[in-house]
C-alpha cells in the first residue's frame, strides 16, 4: 500500500519537526518545582513520538476505516521491518493522545501546502431536522 521510500520520507520530516518541537517546548515551558517523587506507572515508551505520528498519518491516508484493524493487520505485519518496536494496540492508544496537539501542527504547517488562491467548494444542500424553524 505505501512504498517504503514514502514512509521513510514521512518519517525523516516527522522527526526533524519533533526535535524542533521539542526544543521549543522545553523553552517556552513553566520550570516546574521539585515534588516529592511519585512512582512512575508506565515505563517509557519504545515508539518514538515521530512513529506514532508516522502511523497514524498512515492510518488517515489509508484506506482502513479501523484504526484497530489497520494498527494489527498492517503495520504489526507488513511494516514492522520499519518499526521493529510496535506495541500492543492498547499502549499504542495510550501513546496517541501524547501526540495530538504536536501532530495537529505538524500536518497544518509541514504537510499542507500553501494556497494558490484556488478552492472548491461542496455546495451540497445540508437536510434541516425542523423546516418550521427556518422562518426564525
Amino acid at each position: 500500500m505505501f512504498s517504503e521510500r514514502k514512509v521513510t520520507e514521512i518519517f525523516f520530516m516527522a522527526d526533524e519537526f519533533c526535535k524542533v518541537y521539542e526544543r521549543m517546548m522545553s523553552k517556552s515551558s513553566l520550570k516546574t518545582v521539585d515534588l516529592p517523587k511519585k512512582r512512575k506507572y508506565h515505563r517509557a515508551s519504545t515508539l518514538s513520538d515521530a512513529e506514532i505520528m508516522v502511523i497514524l498519518i498512515l492510518f488517515h491516508s489509508s484506506g482502513y476505516r479501523c484504526l484497530k484493524h489497520f494498527y494489527l493487520e498492517y503495520v504489526c505485519i507488513h511494516l514492522r521491518h520499519l518499526f521493529p518496536k510496535v506495541v500492543s494496540y492498547n499502549r499504542f492508544v495510550e501513546l496517541e493522545k501524547k501526540v495530538m496537539f504536536p501532530l495537529t501542527v505538524f500536518i497544518k504547517k509541514v504537510l499542507l501546502g500553501k494556497c494558490t488562491g484556488i478552492s472548491f467548494v461542496d455546495s451540497t444542500p445540508l437536510r434541516v431536522c425542523r423546516n418550521q424553524k427556518i422562518q426564525i
